[in-house]
């Protein structure tokens, strides 16, 4: 009975250390991130599994699996992000995890007009890359279908969006989606406050990011909300499960995220 026990003790210790070693894990290191949504188009796309490199810009309660773990307000160990930066953070409202680009430093002033992105004064010039093409069908876990520039599509037709190349005045440069004219496309300057940062997805007219107030929007994201860097595509798949090996995208395994 005692060797039966102390089985049942040394399986239980087992399974408590390797649960405290994978929260060490992803609470300082790096956090598993799966892409539900086509914000980010093309830059990302639903279903790109990606780990968040959680030593990029240090540390804040919100970096722990439970705010308890991280018992301290502020950050630790902070790096400042760079603009361009392809960044997950917590919404401040949703209490759920969002990836956008970084748009906006503390003290910047950012706008759109006519679907161009200027940046205190500056425009981020915009050249032609071409088309974005996908089948129009259900995409990953939720099955939502893309929205499309050639109107209508029917299932298993080509559905298109205009692809541009931005590049900001710093010369960071990265692509983006165009699908349409949107009330987005005109904005009023936004003054990013202390402390805080503007996002913008890439696929700009299909995006719920700074350029909306909360709730329904991101608005400015404080800094102790951001949870670190993504810099490459670990794994994708453009079904509903990883497991469906028949959907993988052989050809974005290991992508570097520009």
């Amino acid at each position: 009975m005692s060797k039966a026990k102390d089985s049942v003790t040394e399986t239980i210790k087992t399974v408590v250390y390797a649960l405290l070693i994978a929260g060490l894990f992803r609470s300082l290191l790096f956090q598993p991130f799966f892409i539900p949504s086509s914000s980010m188009k093309s830059t990302l796309l639903v279903g790109d599994f990606l780990f968040v490199n959680k030593m990029s810009y240090g540390y804040s309660k919100y970096s722990c699996p439970f705010e308890f773990m991280c018992p301290f307000s502020g950050r630790i160990l902070d790096s400042a992000p760079e603009r361009g930066d392809v960044v997950v953070f917590q919404h401040p409202t949703q209490h759920r995890a969002f990836v956008k680009r970084l748009i906006g430093l503390p003290g910047d002033k950012i706008q759109m007009k006519s679907g161009v992105l200027y940046i205190n004064g500056e425009e981020a010039k915009q050249t032609d890359a071409g088309t974005f093409s996908e089948v129009f069908e259900a995409q990953g876990r939720s099955g939502n279908t893309p929205r499309c520039s050639n109107a209508a599509v029917g299932f298993g037709g080509e559905c298109v969006k205009e692809s541009v190349t931005e590049t900001f005045p710093d010369g960071h440069a990265h692509t983006i989606l165009n699908i349409g004219p949107t009330r987005m496309d005109d904005t009023q300057v936004f003054t990013v406050p202390a402390k805080q940062y503007f996002f913008m997805g890439d696929n700009r007219d299909n995006s719920a990011d700074s350029r909306i107030a909360q709730p329904m929007g991101v608005g400015f994201v404080p800094e102790e909300y951001l949870l670190g860097r993504v810099d490459r595509v670990i794994f994708s798949a453009k079904g509903k499960s990883l497991l469906f090996f028949w959907t993988w995208r052989w050809d974005r395994i290991f992508e570097e995220i520009v």
